[in-house]
């Protein structure tokens, strides 16, 4: 197995509404900024946080690996750890990537980064670990 498909979202968990849960209303003269949100090419600002970026994008930061319930960040000053995504990086080896995870509400967006919002999926019940998680 390759490290990429430890990246790749799970296709049981729902779908939130295509709606923005933020709207920008100041400060929109800054140089717009390149990334990827879990696949598809968006625009975010230069010196806006991930959260701001992808939550100008779509109504949910990321989806809970424990419920699958989409989730929007809660403290918003990094201490909650409620917005962690992760951030494919290349690992020198085409076609092959690592995720790490960052915070989206204190890592600035850069360009060309490569954002995934859909968590793995937490061990069912059935698992070796035990002890169901949903």
């Amino acid at each position: 197995m390759s490290r990429t498909s430890h990246c790749l979202p799970d296709a049981s968990v729902p779908r939130a509404s295509a709606q923005p849960q933020l709207t920008r209303l100041a400060e929109t003269a800054r140089t717009p900024v390149m990334f990827y949100l879990d696949g598809a090419p968006v625009q975010a600002l230069a010196g806006d946080t991930l959260l701001t970026a992808i939550l100008t994008h779509q109504r949910h930061l990321r989806f809970s690996e424990f419920s699958g319930a989409p989730r929007a960040g809660f403290c918003l000053i990094g201490a909650c750890q409620d917005c962690w995504v992760r951030c494919e990086t290349s690992v020198g080896v085409p076609g092959d990537a690592q995720c790490i995870r960052v915070r989206a509400c204190s890592t600035t967006v850069q360009a060309g980064m490569r954002i995934l919002t859909d968590a793995p999926r937490a061990p069912h019940a059935d698992d070796d670990r035990g002890g169901a998680h949903d």
